[in-house]
């Protein structure tokens, strides 16, 4: 029996019209495409979904539609983070009402809270809701990092059942795992070294290539949960080009251009996101043809 949040989760991209309307009809689709690959829990409106840009009316279709294409087969979990804590514990209290199954917050960017004050931020969540909570620590996007001391404090608490970690520092992240319970869930923010952190306890990954390959991106994770790591190595090498050059520009800009090229959305975006480059189009490009 699978535990919660481990696996693979898809940080779900948010198609638009050309007129700039969210596209539910592909959205749904894609969705779908998510849980018939096998993927474990679907997560809409993160920063892959350009969040910031919908409204909370967008919000809240968008993880309505989750819920209904993963039925009993994934779980949702639904993002709602950033610096205001009551506007926060309203958007989880809307997604509770809908029947998200738990909530991925980003940390505060740009006030950059202390470490007391970002324990009581998340704490103040966790109490609002009976629905589980995963941080989600990207300094490099926010310029907040959740240091471990924090994260192990944090874990705790009620309600807070692991973290999404995307520092980047794998040191950070062994010091987490080696320190919080056993049923504390440290998932991987970061597609590249998934695997490296599964080998140190990690339980997973919260991607952004499973948008455009979530069977491999099961394959791969499942692989490593059984302990073939030797198989897992090699889908990592072949996915690892694909992982690196969604990163070529700000991201959602290239996995939402990959996506296009692969018939699955148009490639539009809401301001200040725009289309890759010409010259990161063609690299993009060469490394769909080498897949």
């Amino acid at each position: 029996m699978r535990t919660s949040w481990t696996g693979v989760g898809t940080a779900l991209v948010t198609p638009f019209k050309s007129n700039g309307d969210v596209d539910e009809v592909a959205f749904r689709k894609l969705a779908r495409r998510q849980v018939d690959a096998g993927i474990h829990f679907l997560v809409p409106c993160g920063t892959t979904g350009e969040t910031p840009t919908l409204s909370a009316t967008e919000r809240r279709r968008l993880v309505e539609i989750s819920i209904e294409e993963a039925g009993t087969k994934a779980l949702v979990l639904a993002g709602a983070g950033g610096y205001n804590t009551a506007e926060v514990i309203h958007a989880v209290e809307a997604f509770e009402k809908l029947g998200a199954h738990g909530i991925l917050s980003v940390t505060p960017y740009y006030n950059r809270p202390t470490q007391e004050g970002l324990y009581q931020h998340y704490k103040a969540i966790a109490a609002s809701t009976a629905l589980p909570i995963i941080l989600y620590n990207v300094p490099g996007r926010t310029g907040c990092n959740i240091e471990p001391a924090t994260v192990i404090r944090l874990a705790a608490v009620d309600g807070i059942v692991g973290v999404k970690e995307a520092s980047g520092n794998i040191s950070q992240m062994a010091e987490i795992i080696r320190n919080v319970p056993s049923d504390f869930v440290v998932l991987s923010g970061d597609d590249a070294i998934t695997l490296p952190i599964m080998s140190l306890g990690g339980r997973g990954i919260v991607s952004v290539i499973s948008n455009e390959m979530p069977a491999e991106m099961v394959q791969m994770v499942e692989a490593v949960e059984r302990g073939d790591f030797a198989a897992a190595r090699v889908i990592h090498n072949r996915l690892l080009p694909l992982m690196q050059i969604n990163f070529v520009e700000s991201s959602p800009g290239p996995v939402k251009f990959a996506m296009a090229e692969m018939g699955l959305l148009e490639a539009n975006y809401r301001l200040p996101m725009v289309l890759p480059s010409e010259a990161s189009q063609t690299r993009i490009k060469n490394v769909l043809k080498g897949l």
